[in-house]
């Protein structure tokens, strides 16, 4: 994992951090996220219904699943700030789910800084643009802003 000075954060800002190893989303992992989210809609779980009945073919990841799988797609490219004590998860401005992900599909990452502000001493305000891409499609599964507090000190 990089250590980035805080005083370099700006020269990091609009430029892409880096794009996360790929991750299958295959129908195990869509049914134990059904499970603990209890969202059990036939489109992720039945594979001849969601064939039968709608547009994909097949069943389909959560766009949550998808969503979630930043957390892990953050561990490839992350960078902590020299002498940080601390990082939280502050949510995000825009999350947009443009194309679902097939059951048996990879998903990867692609992460740019798009801002960096000291919100007070050593508190620093990261929002990353982070775009997952779907493997072998032209379209991403989905856009978001997101932001990240990391806490030097």
């Amino acid at each position: 994992m990089a250590t980035i000075k805080p005083a370099d954060l700006t020269s990091h800002v609009g430029k892409e951090i880096g794009l996360s190893d790929w991750i299958k989303l295959d129908q195990s992992r869509i049914d134990q996220f059904a499970d603990v989210t209890e969202d059990h809609q036939f489109i992720h779980l039945d594979p001849e219904r969601a064939a039968k009945e709608t547009p994909f073919g097949g069943t389909i990841a959560h766009g949550f699943l998808s969503l979630s799988m930043l957390s892990r797609m953050a561990m490839d490219i992350a960078f902590v700030l020299d002498g940080m004590a601390m990082g939280i998860n502050y949510g995000f401005d825009k999350v947009r789910f443009l194309v679902p992900v097939s059951a048996g599909k990879q998903i990867r990452g692609r992460f740019v800084l798009e801002d960096a502000v000291e919100r007070q001493p050593g508190q620093w305000m990261l929002r990353f643009g982070v775009t997952v891409e779907i493997e072998g499609e032209e379209k991403p599964a989905l856009i978001a802003q997101w932001l990240t507090m990391q806490v030097v000190g």
